[in-house]
């Protein structure tokens, strides 16, 4: 089993473009990544999956190497990798998926978290509701509007445990915030049935991190035409 001092790594092939640290969420092993962990890594990213200890994550990020360095977080680890974000940890952005706006809803059926089969059977396999600590919640609008670097928000659109309007609400005060809906999505954003789209998507924003500005364009759609017979 992993451990927070030796974490679950994937590397890339070859040139490393980037280093991203996964805090996971409650009751996940780092296997619930690696589907996420090869994806990423195959272009290029060296990903790192921490089981729910965002400090371990952060201390192991501020030495990698290869930047960017971003912090990742999922459900309980989102609201994690955000106050570390607020703090003024050493990282050059932040990815949060499936926020909890709400800290106190329960874990929910893996049903409500994702219509993959693949990734269901994964979570049968790499989760656990033994000796679970609650959710932190979201930090404050003060603390979130001190937020330095850029974040992308992944959500669900269809997410039964945090409705991603809540989700919107709560978030207003990021200074810079792109988010990423998946479509009749549900809460596992990374690895919901979207994944792969998810996945590009992901890429796309780190390649325009790379380029100092995550809001210059690197690819635009010119035009789009429609035949009809």
């Amino acid at each position: 089993m992993t451990t927070t001092s030796s974490p679950a790594l994937w590397a890339p092939p070859a040139r490393v473009r980037g280093t991203l640290a996964v805090v996971a969420g409650r009751g996940e092993r780092a296997g619930v990544y690696e589907r996420f962990g090869r994806r990423l890594s195959s272009d290029g990213y060296t990903v790192a999956v921490f089981e729910g200890d965002s400090e371990a994550a952060a201390s192991w990020l501020s030495e990698a190497a290869d930047a960017p360095r971003v912090l990742v977080g999922s459900d309980s680890g989102a609201s994690a990798v955000l106050r570390l974000a607020a703090q003024g940890s050493a990282l050059d952005a932040v990815v949060i998926a499936g926020t909890l706006a709400d800290a106190e809803v329960g874990v929910p059926a893996p049903e409500l978290r994702t219509a993959c089969p693949v990734h269901l059977g994964v979570l049968a396999a790499e989760t656990t509701i033994d000796g679970l600590r609650a959710a932190e919640p979201l930090p404050a609008p003060a603390d979130l509007a001190a937020i330095e670097v850029p974040v992308l928000a992944v959500h669900g659109g269809a997410d039964p445990l945090s409705p991603l309007a809540d989700v919107l609400d709560a978030l207003r005060a990021v200074p810079d915030l792109e988010i990423v809906e998946t479509v009749e999505g549900l809460h596992d954003a990374l690895n919901d049935q979207s994944h792969r789209s998810v996945a590009a998507a992901l890429v796309q924003w780190l390649e325009r991190l790379r380029t100092g500005d995550v809001h210059a364009e690197i690819v635009r759609v010119r035009e789009s035409v429609r035949t009809t017979s």
